[in-house]
C-alpha cells in the first residue's frame, strides 16, 4: 500500500509541475551586440533582421569571431546576402538558399538559384579563412566555381552568418560578400 502511495503522490507531483512553471525551460535571453544589434536565440526571424538591417560590419564581425560552428545545417535554408550593399540587388533575385545533405560531421550542399538547384559544395568542418577557428567551411572546389569558399557558423539556433570567399593563387583569399542562412 505504501509504495502505491507513493507513485500515487510522484504522479501527482509531475502532473502539477506544469502549473508552477517546473521543468519548463527559460527563455533564452536576447544577445546584444551595441546598439540595435540584438540577436534573439529565441526568435530566428527577429535574428535574421537583425543580422540583414540592425548590425554594422564591426558587429557582423564580432558576432562571427564569437560564434561557434555548432550544428550542421540539414535540409533546405533560406538565404539572404547582407554586404556588401551592391552585391545584395545584384545577388537577391538570382540566390535564395542552399540545401544541405549532412550528418554529425559534414556532407554536402546545393545552392538554391533562379534556374534551380545547382553548384554544389563540399562540407565539412575546418579552419576558417577568416579567423582560423572552426568552421563549417562550404567548399567549392570540385564544382563549377571551384574559385569560391564560404564558411559559417550557428549564430543563435537555426541562423547561420558566413563569409563568401575568392580564392586566389596561393591560398590567399579575397572577401567577396557575407550571407545569412535560416
Amino acid at each position: 500500500m505504501r509504495m502505491f502511495r507513493t507513485k500515487l503522490a510522484l504522479t501527482a507531483l509531475l502532473m502539477a509541475a506544469p502549473l508552477f512553471g517546473a521543468g519548463q525551460a527559460a527563455a533564452a535571453e536576447p544577445i546584444s551586440y551595441g546598439g540595435d544589434c540584438v540577436l534573439q536565440p529565441d526568435n530566428r526571424a527577429a535574428t535574421v533582421a537583425a543580422l540583414n538591417t540592425k548590425c554594422n560590419g564591426y558587429q557582423l564581425y564580432d558576432i562571427y569571431s564569437k560564434a561557434t560552428p555548432g550544428t550542421v545545417p540539414n535540409g533546405r535554408k533560406a538565404g539572404l546576402v547582407n554586404t556588401p550593399s551592391i552585391m545584395v540587388p545584384i545577388a537577391s533575385p538570382l540566390w535564395y538558399g542552399k540545401v544541405f545533405f549532412t550528418g554529425g560531421s559534414g556532407g554536402y550542399l546545393t545552392n538554391q538559384t533562379i534556374a534551380g538547384d545547382m553548384v554544389n559544395a563540399d562540407v565539412r568542418l575546418g579552419p576558417s579563412p577568416l579567423d582560423g577557428k572552426p568552421a563549417w567551411v562550404l567548399d567549392y572546389t570540385n564544382s563549377p566555381a571551384p574559385f569560391i569558399v564560404d564558411e559559417i557558423r550557428e549564430v543563435t539556433p537555426g541562423v547561420w552568418f558566413g563569409y563568401s570567399w575568392w580564392r586566389r593563387e596561393a591560398g590567399e583569399k579575397t572577401p567577396l560578400l557575407t550571407f545569412i542562412l535560416s
